[in-house]
Parts: C-alpha cells; structure tokens; sequence
C-alpha cells in the first residue's frame, strides 16, 4: 500500500469516475485504474462500485485512514516549516452560515495581513453537514452550533448568543420589542426543523415554559431561514448574528423572553495532533472572536472548554 494508491482511491471517491479522478491527479486513466487494482489485491476487497462510482464500504474504511494518514504527513511539512517563523500550509475550514457572515470577512483580511503564506479554504455550511467533514478528514477545524457529542472531536466555546425573532414590519410580532415564548406559540414562524442542534434547545426551552411553537415552515439553514423573514414570508427564531445590528431592512428584530442562548464552538479531531498553521488559524479565529464578536450585538466572548 503506498500513497499513490491512497490519493487514487480518494481521488476516485471525490470525483465518481476513474477519468475524472485521473484529471485532478494531472495523470492517465490507466495509472489510476492500475494503482486502485493493485490496492483492491493487497487487502482483498473490491473497494469501488464501478458501475456507480462510489466506494464501497471496505472502500469507506481505507478512504477515512488515508485521508488522515495524508493530512499528518501534511502537517509534518507544515510543522517544520514553522520552526523557521514562517507558518505557511493550507488550512480547511468549516464555518455555520450566520457566524461566517461576519467572521469570514474579518479572517480573510487577518490572513492576508498576517500570515500570507497560509492557504485557507473556508466551507460554509450547517453543523449537522459540517461535522462529518471534520471526522473524515476533509476539514481541519469548524465552526459549530454546541453542544458537541462526539467521543473523536474537541471543541472550545467561542461565544453564546442570544435568539432572537425576525419578522417582517406587517406582522403582529412586529409591534413589540420583546415577547415571550407564549407569545409566540400563538403565531406561526419559521423554525430549523427537529433534530438540529439550534431547534433541540429551541423545544427544550418551549416545554420548560410549557408551551409549543408551530412551525410555518422548517428550513435546515439558519440563513436562508432568515432571508425568508427578510423577504416577507414570516418570523423567523434565529440567532442575533443571523441579523446584525448593521443590517437593515423592512423587517424587524424582536428579543426573545424565555430562551437559552446559542453556544458557538470550534471543533478539532482529537486523533493526531493540528498542523501548525490549524494552530494558528484556531488562535486568530479566538482572538478575533474576542476583539470583533461584541460589535455584532448580542454576542458574548467566552473562553470556556467543551468536552
């Protein structure tokens, strides 16, 4: 077993045909079809469908040990060459659509200032689509909605938040600067469906208050479950970042009586230890977290681990 035939069959799993696997390695068909056979005879299984381009569960096995087998030779580089105050390497971030809103913007600039020898790839996506990508191997760090309940990952608490209801200027909501979770139990709004971290302690909260929210619609992403309030289809229970204090429309945010604030988080895996420029991207996402977090309103810096 060698590392052509791990970043054939990864490349395989990628991109769902032996031809275009053999585009994004710059090489034949043939040399991927031979370095995949020859690792199907090693271990004595068939390791891709052929007929759906997909791996196979052996094929899953080997897939998620090479991924981090390649990341830890990729940080062996990256950490030597941090030994000479040059931190330089690629860095895979994923990052909850709300948060990235502003972080994003904020890193990107810090980067480039900062540390322009780090090549970082920001994914943006929900934690529940995030989560899997940072077990595998895919991503280097997250930026995730805790609680965290994962024995393989590790995650601080960046900062809380508060919820909060975006409603349109025409809806009942409308008239007031806060409401309680009664309320809002006599409106429809827009709600992350059930199963969601974010709805999770949404119901808890509304069955300690003893009432029950009915959805209008249940949308899995917080953004776009925003955008339809900003577009008149309803209110909306999301989180204070989701609608910052510097944006504005025809629309209305509404404080929330009742409610238990978000818990923002950066995971990491716990198997292997973080290339240096992951450790360095996760002390600047920190530290902008604190220099930067309080002027988007409603959110609270915390420096507290999370099992």
């Amino acid at each position: 077993m060698d590392l052509r035939q791990l970043n054939a069959l990864l490349a395989v799993a990628e991109h769902h045909s032996f031809s275009a696997a053999a585009r994004a390695l710059h090489t034949v068909q043939s040399n991927v079809s031979t370095h995949i056979a020859r690792l199907e005879q090693e271990v004595g299984s068939v390791l891709i469908d052929r007929a759906q381009g997909e791996l196979t569960v052996e094929g899953e096995i080997i897939a998620d040990r090479a991924r981090r087998i390649l990341t830890e030779l990729r940080a062996i580089e990256d950490d030597l060459v941090a030994l000479r105050d040059d931190v330089s390497g690629s860095v895979r971030a994923g990052v909850i659509g709300t948060t990235a809103r502003w972080l994003v913007p904020v890193i990107l600039d810090a980067v480039a200032r900062e540390f322009p020898r780090i090549e970082l790839q920001v994914i943006e996506a929900t934690t529940t689509s995030l989560l899997p990508q940072l077990l595998s191997g895919r991503l280097d760090l997250a930026v995730i909605n805790l609680p965290l309940n994962d024995p393989d990952l590790d995650a601080d608490v960046l900062f809380t938040e508060e919820r909060i209801i975006v409603t349109p200027l025409d809806h009942p909501l409308a008239a007031h600067d806060t409401v309680s979770l009664t309320d809002l139990a006599d409106h429809e709004i827009l709600l992350p469906p059930r199963g969601t971290a974010f709805r999770d302690e949404i119901d808890t909260d509304a069955r300690r208050a003893r009432v029950r929210l009915t959805p209008q619609a249940e949308v899995d992403g917080l953004r776009l479950l925003t955008s339809l309030a900003f577009q008149g289809f309803g209110p909306a229970l999301v989180p204070a970042s989701a609608a910052p204090s510097w944006l504005n429309g025809d629309w209305k945010r509404v404080a929330v009586e009742g409610l238990s604030p978000r818990i923002v988080g950066l995971a990491i895996r716990r198997r292997g230890s973080p290339s240096a420029p992951t450790r360095t991207m996760a002390e600047l996402i920190h530290r902008i977290v604190v220099n930067d977090g309080p002027s988007q309103g409603l959110i609270t810096p915390a420096q507290s681990d999370v099992g």
